[in-house]
């Protein structure tokens, strides 16, 4: 078990002492619904929370500052509402949670109560819930992972779940926020992605291995089309590849060419949404990160073409949101656009190439993994049943 431990009710207000990092750099993080985002903003001592409304005619901007600048450790989680949940680590050993919200020309703060974490543990906010209302988070030990639910609960920061191992990720798997993805390493071993079932008391079970000794994480989900893109070295070992398949289909993992490039990385950051079970329909926006910068890609599971595009200046990379529609919104910051939304235009896609449409003979046979050119052997099944239907738990 780990050493996180709650303590609820008024928080001291103490800010001496603050210090360390809660695991990354706040990003900018976009609700489910793609209503509200929210970062940290400003520069050097003089940062400030910030929410941005995008479901407006125009994106709107709002400075949520407090009495004394945030540290630059401090993570930031919208909600459906427009609070923003905020993290800070104190004392080098606890994580406060507040929320924040616009009262007239102040700032209006709800304490919510603290989480122990000491120094060796780490304590990440995960991504926005798809019910808007509640937010979690997990904290990594030695041998466990404890979840948190510390936002939406009845008497502050609630522990829902504990997981064996070293877990990373969080990728929401349905729409009403109790199906969990995260990859998760035992011991030595080799990563793999697990759901967690914050219902039944956390309970998990396997959710994705291509092989027994392959690296496996998932990056993103949709659960409108059932589309999964996955990260793993099972194609390639010693070098991640990316891949995608389909959420509780029989169906092997492919891996395209085109999305493998040698020069540079990429990553998924959005799923267009609406794409009801027509996972190779729906588009997906890659950051595309190299020696020169960064830019956006765009593809489809159906396409063998990765189509690249300049990013507008300021962009906040790695974050953006797809309309159901189609249209590409990329956050960016200048000095002369304090808050814009850039919409992508993306080239239509040509007609899907017959080479890569799906070949029932060669895509149930599950100890195949599918190359944009060619097909390679890849044992033993590389996709499993996500936990909604009856299974065995993993422990």
């Amino acid at each position: 078990m780990t050493a996180c431990a709650i303590e609820t009710g008024e928080d001291s207000g103490e800010d001496e002492g603050r210090e360390g990092d809660l695991g990354h750099d706040s990003p900018f993080v976009i609700t489910a619904n793609g209503a509200y985002a929210a970062r940290l903003a400003g520069a050097g001592d003089a940062l400030f929370v910030e929410r941005w409304t995008l479901d407006g005619p125009e994106p709107y901007a709002v400075p949520l500052p407090l009495g004394q600048p945030e540290e630059p450790g401090t993570q930031v989680l919208p909600l459906a509402d427009g609070r923003v949940l905020v993290a800070r680590r104190v004392d080098g050993r606890r994580i406060t949670f507040s929320l924040l919200y616009p009262t007239g020309p102040e700032t209006g703060e709800l304490q919510l109560g603290a989480v122990e974490a000491p120094g060796s543990e780490r304590l990440v906010l995960l991504p926005p819930s798809p019910d808007g209302i509640c937010a979690y988070a997990m904290c990594v030990g030695p041998d466990t992972t404890t979840l948190w639910l510390v936002a939406g609960g009845a008497f502050g920061p609630e522990q829902v779940a504990e997981v064996r191992g070293d877990c990373s990720g969080g990728v929401w798997l349905d729409r009403t926020g109790r199906m969990l993805a995260l990859d998760r390493r035992l011991g030595d071993g080799p990563v793999k992605a697990v759901a967690v079932d914050l219902e039944r008391g956390g309970e998990v079970t396997p959710l994705l291995q291509i092989t027994e000794e392959s690296d496996d994480r998932l990056l993103l989900a949709d659960p409108d089309s059932g589309l999964l893109l996955i990260r793993s070295d099972a194609p390639s070992p010693g070098r991640e590849r990316l891949g995608w398949g389909v959420l509780g289909s029989l169906l092997p993992v492919r891996f395209p060419e085109c999305l493998r490039l040698d020069d540079a990385e990429v990553t998924p950051f959005a799923v267009q949404p609406g794409q009801v079970l027509m996972p190779e329909s729906c588009s997906v926006a890659l950051r595309i990160d190299a020696g020169g910068g960064s830019w956006v890609g765009t593809w489809e599971p159906s396409s063998r073409r990765l189509v690249q595009a300049a990013a507008p200046a300021g962009w906040l990379a790695g974050s953006g949101l797809w309309t159901a529609e189609g249209v590409l919104r990329l956050p960016h910051v200048t000095a002369e656009t304090p808050c814009g939304l850039a919409e992508l235009e993306v080239p239509p896609e040509p007609e899907p190439d017959p080479a890569v449409a799906l070949d029932p003979a060669v895509a149930l046979d599950p100890g195949v993994v599918v190359d944009a050119d060619e097909p390679r052997v890849c044992r033993p099944v590389p996709l499993q049943q996500a936990p909604l239907t009856d299974r065995k738990p993993a422990g």
